[in-house]
């Protein structure tokens, strides 16, 4: 059967690949621009209390698909984990730090923390100093690059309070 009569089940890889690519481009023009904070929820999850914005895995309603991007909420500290960089992290509220890698990097509302990609990845851990309640921040990862420098994320510590076996992680 040809692929005008089944567009469902195309007749070989390249007939598929064509409509792939086209499933691509038909998201990009007609994907949700705007994404509402309330359209989100927050997961408990090893990691921390974290809202995904774009993530692929989880939402196929956006025009931007390339992009890994998320808020945390730093209540006391989040989880440990490694991975191979190549993270901006923009600090929207509150204050605390990072250790990266055993060295301690200070931050506070307005600042961007990134990450660096490297062999073997970057151990890395957030805490909030902030008094007045949780520290929070926005994380973008570009995707073509992680899966280029082949990345893997792996779970060293469980955040305080948080589920050993939320979902999202892929150690468990």
């Amino acid at each position: 059967m040809a692929e005008k009569d089944n567009p469902a089940n195309p007749e070989n890889a390249y007939e598929a690949a064509i409509q792939y690519q086209d499933r691509v481009l038909e998201r990009g023009r007609t994907g949700k621009i705007l994404v509402r904070d309330e359209e989100r929820p927050w997961e408990n999850t090893r990691q921390g209390r974290i809202r995904y914005f774009l993530n692929a895995a989880m939402y196929s309603d956006t025009a931007l698909q390339e992009w890994r991007v998320f808020s945390q909420e730093i209540r006391t500290q989040s989880g440990k984990h490694r991975h191979q960089g190549g993270v901006a992290i923009y600090i929207l509220e509150g204050k605390g730090y990072t250790v990266a890698d055993g060295k301690r990097y200070d931050w506070e509302k307005g600042d961007l923390l990134t990450l660096p990609v490297k062999p073997g990845g970057v151990e890395h851990q957030h805490f909030n100093t902030n008094p007045d309640g949780p520290s929070r921040w926005m994380a973008f990862v570009y995707v073509p690059l992680a899966n280029h420098v082949a990345l893997h994320l792996k779970q060293l510590e469980i955040a305080p309070g948080h589920s050993p076996k939320a979902r999202g992680d892929n150690d468990g």
